[in-house]
């Protein structure tokens, strides 16, 4: 029997966000990627959202290492919760590396990681599999593709890329490597599906280095930059204007000042000396002199200019006049969030520079003519796409059979599913566990469909403390029932409405049988029953109600 390669995207298919693939041959498991996606509006109170694991976990011994692809929160940002479970080495390029070694340190794990550097051009052996990083272009430094050799044949996983002629930093995406491996032939390509709707190609990023230009040269206010806080290169042409027109620069945001601090320390961005100054030191500036670089781009309600904005940040108020410069495009379900922010920004008197046809942010994804290109130098015998939701999926397909792949031969799968490969066959054969692990502060996964419906209807209709105290003896009521509520609003006559409620509860406790009466449990159904019924006749309302039976 012939072994076959097994490639499973425990997450980032028919979804935006915590991308991660393991390529599986006998006895030996590689891991791509590890990251987390963002809640959907309905996921009350839950912060961020994992791959489910558990298929790792159960073969744990057979893993032979964990490559990362570049230092995106939708590729790392699940690494600490995966290092809880299993024990294996990380293998990243510089910059990815010191960002999990930062998020590491914050779960106490980074001693008890292994994290291997690598650059771009090196191979490293893993079990059966030999990897090789290749370098290419996105929004943030140290980013790469991987060309996995298998003994089924080469697979090319392109991770999040784009095609810059003219980069901030680091060079061209490597073309040339890839274009060489097509040659050499490629069994299979895994290509980035996200901007795989727009035609043509992306816009380089340098020019954004040239709008920013515009909006510096001869500005007299104070200037405010927010962006994507692991978007180095974008920091870095800030910080260049800021140099040109004389401004001193201040970061505010925890995760802001962590990548500046790592890509700083690894010559990622380079900041002159004395242009940085402390958040505290910039009220003696004048406005002309000043720029703050903060997160907040996508209307975080703890972001720092989100609190800028209402006021509620210690060192940092929005003035008249500001200029707020808002370098990136809402990520899709935070479009709200954002338009919440600007328009307190405008109620402040800020100038707020923000349309998405200004040149003020580009995307690090390829667009359709890149994607062909990549198909055109890699020539592979199948094509996987990754990376987005349904739509791009399919849409990434089609472009694939332009090119001139066999539809047989295109595969379109699904988080769990199982795609067996050998040098002439590909197929989906089965599935392994997968799914959605939400994270709501430190708990993992302690949060349900059950507990997502409660919270949902918490948030709608509210809530209703029923408190009862019955006689031990005969079951009577001891005391007038009482009523607490929270969050339910009855705006005509609610006095009314309240008492009307004790009545329907004392009227349930008093027509309960003997038997009813003496097992508590049964009772506050009925309660529960009696008055959520009496509730929807009377206000078309569902609270949640919980009741509370005490014997005396």
């Amino acid at each position: 029997m012939v072994e076959k390669l097994k490639i499973i995207s425990l997450g980032g298919l028919n979804e935006i966000g915590k991308n991660m693939t393991v390529y599986e041959y006998g006895g030996d498991i590689i891991v791509v990627d590890a990251g987390l996606g963002f809640p959907d509006d309905d996921m009350y109170g839950v912060d961020i959202v994992i791959p489910d694991f558990s298929y790792l976990v159960k073969n744990a011994s057979r893993i032979r290492g964990i490559i990362l692809t570049h230092g995106h929160e939708d590729h790392i940002g699940a690494i600490p919760f995966l290092m809880k479970e299993i024990q294996a080495p990380i293998y990243a390029t510089p910059l990815t590396a010191g960002l999990i070694s930062i998020k590491l340190a914050e779960h106490n794990l980074l001693s008890s990681t292994e994290i291997v550097t690598m650059r771009a051009g090196e191979s490293v052996k893993l079990g059966v599999f030999k990897i090789e990083m290749i370098h290419v272009n996105h929004s943030i430094p140290d980013s790469v593709s991987l060309a996995i050799r298998s003994p089924v044949g080469i697979i090319i996983h392109t991770g999040d890329f784009k095609v810059d002629t003219t980069p901030i930093s680091g060079g061209m995406i490597d073309l040339a490597r890839l274009g060489e491996l097509g040659n050499r032939g490629v069994l299979a390509l895994l290509a980035d599906s996200t901007n795989v709707e727009k035609p043509g190609y992306s816009t380089s990023e340098s020019k954004v280095g040239d709008r920013f230009d515009e909006l510096f040269r001869g500005c007299q206010k104070r200037i405010l930059v927010t962006t994507f806080a692991s978007n180095v290169h974008r920091i870095q042409q800030v910080i260049n204007c800021a140099a040109r027109y004389g401004r001193r620069v201040a970061v505010s945001g925890r995760s802001m000042e962590n990548i500046m601090r790592v890509s700083t320390e690894l010559g990622y961005m380079r900041v002159p000396s004395g242009l940085l100054a402390d958040i505290n030191q910039i009220k003696n500036l004048p406005p002309e002199k000043v720029v703050i670089v903060t997160t907040g781009s996508q209307g975080e309600t703890m972001s720092a200019l989100y609190r800028m904005a209402f006021s509620n940040h210690r060192q940092i108020e929005i003035k008249p006049g500001d200029r707020v410069i808002i370098s990136a495009s809402a990520v899709p379900g935070n479009e709200n969030s954002v338009s919440r922010v600007i328009d307190e920004l405008f109620r402040r008197g800020a100038e707020v520079i923000y349309d998405k046809y200004s040149d003020l942010h580009v995307s690090g994804h390829a667009c359709q003519e890149e994607l062909k290109m990549m198909i055109a130098l890699t020539k592979p015998r199948f094509f996987i796409p990754v990376h987005g939701e349904h739509r791009h999926l399919s849409t990434h397909a089609k472009v694939a059979q332009q090119m001139g792949i066999d539809p047989k031969r295109v595969v379109i799968s699904d988080i769990g599913h199982v795609i067996e490969m050998t040098p002439r066959t590909v197929a989906l054969n089965g599935t392994v566990p997968s799914g959605r692990v939400l994270v709501d502060g430190t708990g993992v996964g302690e949060v349900g469909t059950a507990v997502l419906r409660d919270r949902k209807n918490l948030s709608q209709d509210g809530m209703l403390v029923v408190i009862v105290n019955i006689s031990s003896e005969d079951g009577s009521l001891v005391s007038p029932p009482d009523i607490v509520t929270s969050g339910f609003v009855y705006v005509k006559e609610s006095d009314d409405l309240l008492r009307e409620l004790k009545g329907v509860v004392a009227e349930t406790v008093n027509g309960c049988a003997p038997r009813l009466l003496s097992d508590l449990t049964s009772l506050k159904s009925t309660i529960k029953t009696d008055l959520s019924q009496y509730l929807y006749k009377k206000s078309k309302r569902t609270p949640m109600i919980f009741p509370v039976v005490t014997e005396i």
